[in-house]
């Protein structure tokens, strides 16, 4: 049987050929890379290494160096089993280099102690680290020499793939490389023109695939690692076009779609401005008139208002609603906590209910009769501009004439949430204009490519009067300094927070912390008058606390994370954040906009508990040099990724196989090129880039 597949020439296959061409690939196998998203030979070529061991060569156990792997051989010297903990193996092995190496195994059968002889040649793969007795390797890969045998080294690196359930390293790699002979030619293979690829000195993708899986011996292993190989380019850049095209193809399909032109005159927005009891920033201004240009038209505006916190996107987003509530349409704000959205109601009812305007609140605790009478209101259009949080995208929500849905911090909600709350508006072809709002800054790298399907505003000015936040890192044994500094700074009449945080993500659990530091700072603060907030706290209660906090009523306010976004209390000047180091930069910035917001000097201090991981490092260090959100969001995505960015329901984005926004940001100039001149000349071609990309996978990007 062997003897004819090997005679029998291997034809190239079409991408969607089903994996269970293969041999060995039954139902079973089938099953578990389907549960993988790989149904298609296609989708094993794009099943790329994570990254590659060389066994292209033998180095002298001497020359070893910590933390870089490599492959020795040698002869065992001595072994040693022990139970101290737990059942350990330890296997010195020495070369005549003049060097010994400990093979160290935790998990071992008897079967394989017997193996290990004094004498035994061995050869060995992993990396080195520093051990009791010189350098080791725990749980190296290995194989035991006859004497005589000397087998050959690896002509190519050996790619490690992302582990797949069910489906063994050894099997996996035999099935791709069988995919892989069955790879068409060049032609065949690539979806892109020639013409377009010309001047960007990137190779075939055919050669791309090639090099990933099979690289050869004398490959830039340094580009390899670092995701900047001429190969890895190439993949990234059709993946970040594929990506691109489906996103514009979402944003096409929406532009086809009609929406109210609000144009006209502009009495009410006028009006507000007239009243505010602030001016605009330059910044304000120029975003409310790109909003207005939008509005003006008779397709829907998708637009994301990003600024840094304190920035007033709430007074823009009045504003854009003023111009549709001028023209008897209606409009819908919608935040993902009832905190955050009791401070917009705030907001807007003391903005436009004295120029005649009805603001209604819609949120979960808004029951029986109140509920029906708002839902009424709602319906008959009496209810002009809308509050509320998810409960606005129930069923039972029905408008008379939405013609503007607001979305506050929009990566909190679903894709689905926020299309049920555009569809309020969806009546005989013509669908409301969206505006989506973000206080954490998104990169321009991550703008260019999560959300090229919206248009980008940046309200990159703060108030005057704003004093910056000065940020300081402390271990947590100066907490006594801190209860100190919170004892002056409220005997001087100002306020502070204390945020408690903890890795359990479990709401009892955060609330039993925060419920120890209230009684634990209560007891050491007995002239102060000290609230508490926490996640399983009744809504009630909640409010009433804040509201305590927000009339200076109470000193202190100890809470957990709740209080990231919705607090506005200007007499807060300090902040202290326990155990900093467990959250991401977004967050600690979030939370640290809660304070700085009057014309006092504030103080936030990040309390951690040592030791720091280096990436904890990393970030408390960025926030105690700089205040400015964009940085910080340009950081955030280096250190993690796009994925917390912009949230998991959000996109497929954090999932890429090769591409990496903060890395290959320099294509994507090229990608936004790309997808115009193959959008406008050669739309068979967008279709087949993202259907080798992207698939099926809606992108819901006009969301």
């Amino acid at each position: 049987m062997a003897r004819t597949r090997a005679s029998t020439p291997v034809l190239a296959a079409s991408g969607e050929t089903p994996v269970t061409v293969l041999p060995g690939v039954g139902a079973s196998v089938a099953a578990k890379l389907q549960a993988r998203g790989i149904g298609s030979l296609q989708d094993l070529w794009l099943h790329l290494p994570l990254r590659y061991e060389d066994r292209t060569t033998l180095l002298p156990i001497r020359a070893l160096k910590p933390g870089l792997p490599a492959q020795v051989e040698g002869r065992v010297e001595a072994v040693e089993r022990g139970f101290r903990y737990r059942p350990m193996l330890r296997v010195a092995v020495s070369d005549g280099s003049g060097g010994t190496l400990v093979l160290r195994f935790f998990h071992f059968r008897a079967a394989q102690v017997a193996q290990f002889t004094i004498g035994t040649r061995l050869r060995a793969y992993g990396t080195p680290r520093p051990g009791q007795h010189g350098l080791e390797i725990v749980h190296p890969s290995y194989r035991v020499l006859g004497e005589g045998e000397e087998p050959g080294l690896g002509e190519a690196l050996d790619p490690v793939y992302p582990a797949i359930e069910g489906i063994g390293p050894a099997t996996l790699r035999k099935l791709i490389g069988q995919a892989l002979e069955r790879l068409p030619d060049e032609a065949a293979l690539e979806v892109l023109p020639p013409a377009l690829l010309a001047g960007m000195t990137l190779p075939s993708l055919r050669q791309a695939l090639l090099t990933m899986h099979r690289p050869p011996a004398d490959v830039d292993l340094a580009a390899l690692a670092a995701g900047t190989h001429p190969v890895q380019r190439r993949l990234a850049l059709e993946e970040l076009l594929a990506h691109h095209l489906s996103q514009r193809r979402q944003r096409i399909a929406l532009q086809r779609q009609r929406a109210p032109a609000l144009r006209g005159r502009d009495g009410l927005a006028k009006a507000l401005l007239d009243a505010l009891p602030f001016r605009l920033t330059a910044a304000q201004r120029r975003v409310f008139d790109e909003i207005r240009k939008d509005l003006a038209r008779a397709h829907p505006m998708l637009r994301l208002v990003q600024g840094d916190v304190g920035s007033g996107k709430t007074v823009v987003a009045a504003l854009a609603a003023m111009l549709a509530v001028e023209r008897g349409k209606q409009v819908a704000l919608a935040a993902p906590t009832e905190l955050l959205a009791e401070q917009h109601l705030a907001n807007l009812r003391g903005w436009l209910e004295p120029l005649g305007v009805r603001v209604a609140w819609l949120a979960g605790k808004v029951t029986g009769k109140a509920r029906g009478k708002v839902l009424e209101e709602v319906a008959s259009g009496h209810a002009q501009v809308v509050v509320g949080t998810h409960a606005l995208m129930q069923d039972n929500v029905v408008f008379d004439d939405l013609a503007l849905a607001i979305v506050d911090e929009q990566h909190r909600f679903g894709v689905h949430q926020r299309l049920a709350l555009r569809d309020k508006g969806a009546a005989a072809g013509v669908v409301p204009h969206q505006l989506v709002m973000t206080a954490t800054p998104i990169p321009r790298t991550l703008a260019m490519a999560a959300y090229s399907d919206l248009d980008v505003s940046a309200i990159d000015e703060l108030p005057p009067g704003r004093t910056p936040v000065q940020t300081s890192v402390l271990s947590a044994e100066r907490r006594p300094e801190l209860v100190e500094r919170i004892r002056l700074a409220c005997a001087q009449g100002r306020q502070a927070y204390w945020v408690c945080t903890l890795i359990d993500e479990s709401d009892e659990v955060v609330a039993t912390a925060a419920q120890n530091t209230y009684e634990t700072l209560s007891a050491q603060l007995p002239e102060l008058r000290i609230g508490l907030v926490h996640g399983r706290m009744k809504a009630a209660e909640k409010q009433a606390a804040m509201r305590a906090f927000k009339v200076a009523e109470t000193h202190l306010l100890v809470a957990t994370t709740v209080i990231e976004v919705g607090v506005d209390v200007p007499n807060a000047s300090l902040m202290i954040i326990e155990n900093a180091e467990r959250l991401g930069l977004a967050q600690l910035h979030q939370l640290r906009g809660r304070v700085g917001r009057g014309a006092a000097a504030s103080s936030c201090v990040l309390m951690y508990q040592p030791p720091l991981s280096a990436m904890a490092r990393q970030r408390l260090e960025t926030m105690r040099q700089t205040n400015d959100g964009f940085l910080i969001a340009e950081k955030d995505l280096e250190l993690r990724g796009p994925g917390e960015l912009l949230g998991t329901r959000q996109t497929g984005l954090a999932a890429f196989r090769i591409a990496d926004l903060a890395r290959d940001a320099a294509l994507l100039p090229a990608v936004h090129a790309l997808a115009e001149r193959l959008l406008r000349e050669s739309p068979a071609v967008a279709d087949r880039v993202v259907a080798r990309w992207v698939g099926g996978a809606a992108r819901y990007a006009s969301a």
